[in-house]
């Protein structure tokens, strides 16, 4: 801890007031625990809105994923033209005044360690600004919007032109009369191709597998389909998988004319990159101004490596929202909760394995 300052006790501790947080820590307030003592939300960014209020104007509520509710309070039917960024933050915004959450923010946690220091069974949560927290248990909802994964390719080094990643995109203005290569198979490299074609930039499209585009609804036995899948893996120690590699992309109107006007077709892999341009694994070579990582991301779980949770897969086993080697942990947004409805619903059993966890703890022996 910092200097003269002392550690703050509260029984559980929320990392993180995006959707499963927020989803966690309303399920704690309702069974009767105060913000302080009983639970604290602390949170990264300097307001409400957890990674939505990151994402670029022309994202419009209608285009971007569906948002399920937070339990408690119905987002209600938000202007689908109006960016989701603002849609998000002012529905945020208004559910921690509703609850009271008393979100503590902007708090950049940057370790997660077992303390044995005096204080029993507590875990030690440290800022980088020096301030600190033990709790009994810890409910981390971190998400993934801090790691961007950026995936190596020989000549990425030496490429000429501008290289950002999803999270840096802000609007198409910046391509004007470029062209732009946009790598990567999920939605956000589809709408990225759509929105740059539309103002007339030129575009081309590298992934490294064919785009697996699907007519299946995407309704609650697909969803539930898609997160047996990760749950398999996370069970199994191992890392989870990309949002694409378990849904597929949906092959909607606008999706199958950006295939028809060759927008939406994949030129393969890539080779390298040169100083101009790109060279793709069939041989072929195009000049690039631009390259758009539209790669996705990794959990942002750095702040938890003092507690060694890796297995030899490289994953971290879960059991539920429940970390297996540390059990006084709990994952949510992570594996199969990544999706907002699936991190509504880890926020929810997060909260009631931290009451039992707290529970158990302080009944006699």
């Amino acid at each position: 801890m910092g200097k003269g300052r002392s550690a703050v006790e509260t029984d559980i501790l929320v990392i993180g007031a995006g959707q499963a947080g927020l989803s966690a820590a309303y399920h704690l307030r309702r069974r009767g625990l105060a913000p302080g003592p009983g639970f604290t939300v602390l949170d990264a960014n300097p307001g409400p809105g957890g990674a939505w209020r990151h994402r670029w104007d022309s994202l419009t509520f209608g285009a971007a994923h569906a948002l399920h509710d937070l339990p408690g309070m119905p987002l209600g039917t938000p202007d689908p033209a109006e960016p989701a960024s603002a849609v998000v933050t002012r529905y945020y915004e208004r559910y921690e005044r509703r609850f009271g959450l008393d979100v503590v923010r902007p708090v950049s946690v940057s370790a997660v360690s077992a303390d044995s220091a005096g204080s029993g069974s507590r875990l030690s949560v440290r800022a980088a600004d020096g301030r600190g927290w033990q709790a009994r248990v810890v409910i981390n909802a971190t998400g993934t919007w801090d790691r961007p994964y950026w995936p190596y390719y020989p000549g990425r080094e030496s490429f000429g032109g501008r290289q950002l990643h999803t999270r840096d995109f802000r609007s198409v203005a910046e391509f004007a009369g470029q062209q732009v290569l946009v790598v990567g198979g999920g939605t956000s490299a589809v709408q990225f191709l759509l929105q740059l074609h539309r103002a007339g930039v030129g575009t081309l499209w590298s992934t490294r597998r064919p785009p697996e585009f699907t007519l299946r609804p995407f309704d609650a036995e697909w969803g539930r389909a898609v997160e047996a899948k990760v749950s398999a893996r996370t069970r199994a120690g191992l890392p989870p998988l990309s949002v694409v590699s378990a849904t597929g992309l949906p092959l909607t109107d606008e999706y199958r004319r950006g295939i028809e006007d060759s927008v939406l077709i994949s030129r393969g892999p890539i080779d390298r990159l040169t100083e101009t341009g790109v060279v793709f694994a069939d041989g072929s070579e195009e000049s690039v101004d631009t390259v758009l990582w539209a790669t996705g991301f990794r959990a942002a779980l750095d702040h938890l490596a003092p507690l060694r949770l890796r297995e030899p897969g490289g994953g971290i086993r879960m059991d539920g929202v429940r970390v297996v080697r540390e059990p006084r942990l709990l994952l949510v947004g992570y594996g199969e909760s990544s999706s907002t409805l699936g991190a509504t619903r880890a926020g929810r059993a997060a909260a009631l394995a931290a009451l039992q966890q707290v529970a158990t703890e302080v009944l006699p022996r």
